[in-house]
């Protein structure tokens, strides 16, 4: 998945629709929109809203601590999926996510909750809810390898980074559209968990 930050208006309709499609419990989101502030080089501020999420790692911290392997990487597509029916609640998932993409449930009863790409609605041929009801088209979601999708079009045209690629993670959620100025002064306070909710 590619997040175009400068299309990205903040509105939350992702965050809305991916609970209401994968019936989400009010304390929890699968994705959230955090706001930024950014200082530019010459000091001028700005915000800007910054899509979080599972990142779908190829080196996944969290299938690593998982002692019951309820968490896994699928061999046929790559997406990092949670197996409900072995999850014992640890929680040993939560700590090992840099990116902040599982969330607990806080009476430990229900397994900690993570996007994973709405695997129903791509099984029926269908975009995840969060890239279908993106009013700005910040969100945009396909088959890298495929050089007639538009992510590999948009990928192969535009700059784009990962989120905390020091953690060697490898994530395959990437970003476009923020400055170089400003971008690991963004890094910097996402590692930090410095987000306004």
């Amino acid at each position: 998945m590619v997040f175009d930050v400068r299309r990205c208006t903040g509105c939350l309709s992702c965050t809305v629709n991916c609970s209401m499609e994968n019936r989400i419990g009010d304390a929890r989101r699968r994705t959230t929109v955090g706001q930024v502030e950014l200082r530019g080089p010459t000091g001028g501020e700005a915000v800007i809203s910054m899509p979080r999420q599972c990142n779908h790692c190829s080196n996944p911290p969290c299938v690593q601590v998982c002692p019951t392997k309820a968490t896994y990487k699928r061999s046929e597509d790559g997406l990092v999926v949670i197996d409900y029916d072995r999850c014992i609640h640890c929680m040993n998932c939560v700590p090992a996510c840099p990116y902040g993409a599982r969330q607990p449930d806080s009476s430990h009863k229900t397994p900690p909750e993570k996007c994973n790409f709405c695997i129903h609605r791509l099984q029926a041929g269908l975009l995840p809810a969060c890239v279908e009801s993106c009013i700005g088209h910040a969100r945009i979601f396909g088959d890298l390898n495929d050089p007639n999708s538009e992510i590999y079009k948009v990928i192969s045209s535009s700059k784009t980074y990962a989120l905390l690629t020091q953690h060697g993670t490898r994530p395959n959620i990437f970003y476009i559209g923020l400055p170089d100025s400003v971008k690991d002064e963004v890094l910097l306070k996402l590692d930090s968990n410095d987000w306004q909710r």
